[in-house]
Order: structure tokens, then C-alpha cells, then sequence
């Protein structure tokens, strides 16, 4: 098995659940605030986040959405499952990502949750998205234009 340490020997975990939401040829975005934990403040990121304890994936996507981008989750089907090693502000974290296929409702995006770590939502072209946009994307989103089939990184471990 191998391990990732932490300076001082820790590892946090965090499983995420994130939603994939296409219209129209545009994907759905938010943008990282200060506050992010775990991927850099100013890449733009997959809607959603962490699973809190007890609470189902499928709750927390539809949490999530509803507070990055004010918009209700209808349906939702798990497509894929990724991991992440990532060191930030002296952290070292264990990402487990959940990928969702999902649909949300008519209506206008809008960050709702105040101080948290999204500051800003938005819908991009797709074709606008890859490698050689020059978008800052997390790794999760560069992920998702993967699943897309949309020139997202080649990562040997698909």
C-alpha cells in the first residue's frame, strides 16, 4: 500500500461529491475562493464539495449546488470516482472524488453561500475549456472535461 505523509505524519481525508452539469455546449463552473482547502483560490472547479458526516452523497451534491450556484439539483447518476494527493497551507489532503452526471432546474446562477469557498459562478463554452485555453481549472474540472471526452488531461490511471 502506499502512503502519502504529511510533514508531521498526517493525512486528511475528504470525500466530495461534484456535479457535472452541461447546457447548450457550456459546462457549469464556480470559482475557488480564498477559503478553499484544497485546490488553489481562482481555478475554476465543479460545483460541489464535501460529503458531511452521515449525510448521503446525493444530499450533499444537491446541497452543494444549491449553495454554489443557487440553482436545484433534479437528477443525478455517479459516473466516475477520483482520487487526489494534494498539499495546502501545510495540509496534506486525500481527496476522494465523486463524479455526477447532473441536471439542475431553470434559473439563473448565483453563489449563495456567504464566506464559503466559492466566489463566483458561471457557465463557459466547453470548446473554450482544455489544456491550451489558458483557464485555470482544479484538477476535478480538468477531470470532468476528461469524462466529457473534451480534451481534459491524458492521465494514464482512466
Amino acid at each position: 500500500m502506499r502512503r502519502t505523509l504529511a510533514l508531521n505524519g498526517e493525512v486528511r481525508t475528504r470525500v466530495s461529491a461534484y456535479a457535472i452539469v452541461t447546457s447548450a455546449g457550456r459546462l457549469l463552473l464556480t470559482r475557488l475562493s480564498e477559503s478553499s482547502p484544497i485546490f488553489p483560490p481562482g481555478a475554476w472547479h465543479l460545483p460541489g464539495g464535501g460529503i458531511d458526516p452521515g449525510e448521503q452523497p446525493g444530499q450533499a451534491l444537491a446541497r452543494e449546488l444549491r449553495e454554489e450556484t443557487g440553482l436545484d439539483l433534479t437528477s443525478a447518476r455517479l459516473v466516475a470516482a477520483r482520487t487526489y494527493a494534494v498539499t495546502r497551507l501545510g495540509v496534506s489532503w486525500h481527496l476522494v472524488g465523486l463524479f455526477y452526471a447532473a441536471e439542475v432546474a431553470p434559473g439563473s446562477a448565483a453563489v449563495t453561500e456567504t464566506n464559503g469557498t466559492t466566489d463566483a459562478v458561471t457557465w463557459l463554452p466547453i470548446t473554450d475549456l482544455g489544456d491550451a485555453s489558458g483557464t485555470a481549472l482544479s484538477p476535478a474540472a480538468a477531470d470532468a472535461l476528461h469524462l466529457l471526452g473534451e480534451g481534459g488531461p491524458d492521465y494514464q490511471r482512466w
